[in-house]
């Protein structure tokens, strides 16, 4: 199948699921077969302004013309490479020319079949505080309290724009986590903002962690595998 991606919310996300997805296809039944991938770039600002005023009907539309992009270059299904861009998925899914490979189910269901019952989750305001936007029906999910989300939100915020983390952003992103694990009791905090690799990987935060990306890119690469519809 060929999937289209729309990247650039931001550049390390985009980067780090077309790595992600290179480097699954050693896992294929057919490791030799070509990936037929193609990626279009979205505005990082422009969303992160549309996300910040709630405007998902603006949002999806600008999503609905990327896809038409690669629709157009022959893909036959989309991903958002982006936890935060998924906050329009359902104003997007009825005028969205393609089918979509919605990361929220994909995780909602990965992780009740792990076993996990209280799960923590870091990411922007939106994915913290409705539980991924809602999609997390088959476990318990934990936000950080109120005085420390916006603060969470603002150093993914800033981390994710610039495409690197720094020592205090993934100090406070660690403290986060740490308090939700501690605290708050959950089995595991899910990296529920593509660009958190950044702060963690290579890093032993202190506790049990799991990339929302990862399962998405998975489910990616499973349909990546799949025959042409």
């Amino acid at each position: 199948m060929h999937v289209g991606l729309i990247g650039g919310i931001g550049p390390a996300a985009t980067e780090y699921y077309y790595r992600g997805l290179y480097e699954s296809q050693a896992t294929w039944a057919n490791p030799d077969a070509g990936m037929d991938l193609t990626i279009v770039h979205a505005g990082n600002r422009e969303l992160v302004a549309n996300f910040t005023a709630g405007r998902f009907t603006e949002q999806a539309e600008i999503f609905a013309r990327l896809i038409e992009r690669l629709k157009g270059a022959g893909a036959d299904a989309a991903a958002i490479t982006s936890m935060g861009g998924h906050f329009c998925i359902e104003q997007l899914r009825p005028i969205s020319p393609l089918p979509l490979i919605d990361a929220l189910p994909v995780l909602n269901t990965d992780l009740a079949a792990r076993g996990f019952k209280k799960v923590g989750l870091l990411g922007t305001f939106r994915v913290m505080e409705t539980g991924a936007y809602g999609a997390l029906s088959d476990v318990n999910w934990v936000a950080p309290p109120d005085d420390d989300l916006m603060a969470v939100h603002d150093t993914y915020v800033a981390m994710a724009t610039a495409g690197v983390t720094t020592d205090t952003q993934r100090a406070h992103l660690f403290a986060a986590g740490r308090a939700l694990y501690e605290d708050q009791g959950v089995d595991v905090v899910v990296l529920a903002g593509t660009d958190l690799f950044l702060a963690f990987q290579g890093h032993d935060c202190g506790f049990p962690v799991i990339d929302s990306a990862d399962i998405h890119i998975a489910e990616i690469s499973r349909q990546l595998q799949a025959p042409a519809p």
